[in-house]
This record gives structure tokens, sequence and C-alpha cells, in this order.
């Protein structure tokens, strides 16, 4: 039955490579679902080892909105919709904005000013970022969805105009929530662009099944961690993959 499957992955990906990739999928779904991000940015930079730059973003893109529409669902009962709606609103205009971009610019300078960003929003103590005014909220959802088609991310910057929300399954379920609207524009555009996901549909459909099952399984995992210990390791995360950003950036690797 396994190898079956894997006639129908992608010619230019081993089998083993593919196997460990839905695995990956698995692992890294259930630390977002546990901590509200990092999950994505590991995905992402293991596939950049295996996979070219103009397929990576596409790719993960795709997976990341089965990843997050699934959390999203299970979340559902905390997603804070007031917030949300005009975010959502601004990411679509930023992913077509980021997608003519894309291919123009290089990543590099938008992978250091979201490190340095990042770093700013977790470790500066009067840094208010407000959820309230319909305005900013819409050009922070263009900002990081625009972003997100450059850099193949968005996640944690989008958690960092989160850090008010009052509770951490608020801040998740949220989180997933337009991460899955960003990712979604994100594939739209992708398509419009000439993108053929066909090649990689079932490569795509195992790492979304098994990111499901990982999700579950991080959600129980965020139902019992204590909020001290939840507020400072998405703080502690951020701050590391902030930190990788600037060494990938700066010594291209």
């Amino acid at each position: 039955m396994v190898f079956d499957f894997l006639q129908f992955l992608p010619n230019d990906l081993s089998p083993l490579v593919a196997l460990g990739l839905i695995i990956l999928s698995a692992f890294t779904s259930a630390i977002t679902a546990a901590f509200g991000l990092g999950g994505g940015s590991l995905l992402i930079a293991v596939m950049s080892l295996f996979m070219p730059a103009a397929i990576v973003v596409p790719v993960h893109g795709a997976v990341q909105l089965g990843s997050n529409g699934g959390r999203a669902f299970l979340r559902r009962k905390y997603i804070q919709f007031q917030f949300a709606l005009w975010f959502i609103v601004g990411s679509a205009f930023g992913a077509m904005l980021g997608g003519g971009v894309a291919a123009k610019l290089p990543d590099n300078i938008f992978k250091i000013a979201i490190g340095l960003f990042l770093l700013y929003v977790m470790w500066v103590p009067k840094l208010k970022i407000s959820k309230k005014g319909t305005l900013s909220t819409i050009i922070a959802g263009a900002f990081t969805s625009s972003i997100g088609m450059v850099v193949g991310i968005s996640g944690p910057l989008v958690l960092s105009f989160l850090r008010n929300l009052k509770e951490r399954r608020e801040i998740v379920g949220t989180h997933a929530f337009l991460m899955t609207f960003q990712n979604l524009f994100k594939l739209i555009v992708f398509i419009m662009l000439g993108f053929a996901f066909t090649d990689y549909v079932w490569l795509i459909l195992a790492m979304v099944i098994s990111g499901f099952i990982g999700t579950a399984l991080g959600g129980l995992l965020l139902d019992k961690l204590p909020e001290k210990i939840f507020r400072s390791a998405f703080r502690w995360i951020i701050t590391i993959v902030a930190l990788d950003l600037l060494r990938r950036a700066i010594f291209e690797v």
C-alpha cells in the first residue's frame, strides 16, 4: 500500500525524503498547536533543503492552509472574529501586492526586517499593538500577507499582533483562523501566476492529513499547559525564529 502511494509523489523527491516531510508535517503541526507558532517556520526550513525556493513557498502554503484550517476548526469557539474580519480584508490586498514582487526582490532584505521587528515586539516592554483600529488592522493584514508571499512565512509576524488577546486559546484559535485565510489567498495568487500544484497534490494531501493528526495531539498539550509557561515559551520561540531569520539573511544559508 505504501509503495503504491509513493508512485504518486513528485519525481524530484526521493521516497524517503517525501515520507520524512509527511512525518515532519505532523510534528510541526503539533508544535504550532501547542505553542501557537514555530512549526511552519521549521517546516519551510527543512523543505528548503530538498526543494527549490520557487516550489517551497507555494507548496508550503498549501500544506499550511490545511494545517491551519484544521487548527482553526478545532479552536473555533475561541476565535476573535471582530479582530479577524478586517485583518483578512487586508490580507487579500497583501497577497496580491506580495505576489507581484515575490520574484523581483531579494528575500534577505525581508528576512532582516522581519527578524528585527519580531525581536522588537517581543522584548520592548512599552510596545502596544491595538486590535481595535480598523485601518491599522487592515494595514497589519496587508503587511504580513505580502511578506508571507515573498519569504513563505508570516505566522510569527501575525502572532505578534495578537499579544493583547486575553487567553492562550484565543491566541492559537485566532492565529490559525487568520493564517488559514492568508494561505488561501497565497494559493489563489500562485495559481494565477501559473504554479502547477497538480505535480505536488498527493504530497500536499498527505502532509495535510498528517498535519491534522499532529494538530489534534498538540491541542491536548495546549489544554494542559500553564498560562505562564505558554507566554514564556512563545516569546522565546519567536525570538529563536527571528534570530534564525537574521542568520539566514546575513549568511545566506
